[in-house]
């Protein structure tokens, strides 16, 4: 059986510089989107600071199983 040569090559098809291209760009899309949304992340952290006096208040009262500890759990910031 005789193997048949791939004469159909092509140097911009999308395994060669096109596919590269592709990837590049998507790869890049990514980390820029990626990036984006970490400066978001980090600019909402810093004007919602967290508040840490509903945990630090008053700790004597706390119970090992009650229902009241939720007044000691830790609240999402405003």
């Amino acid at each position: 059986m005789a193997v048949a040569e791939n004469t159909n090559r092509s140097v911009f098809g999308i395994h060669g510089v096109t596919g590269m291209l592709i990837a590049t760009v998507l790869l890049l899309s990514i980390l820029a989107f990626l990036t984006m949304w970490g400066i978001q992340v980090q600019q909402a952290s810093a004007t919602n600071a967290y508040d840490p006096s509903p945990i630090t208040n008053n700790l004597t009262n706390v119970k090992a199983d009650s229902v009241d500890n939720a007044k000691y759990a830790f609240k999402d910031a405003k």
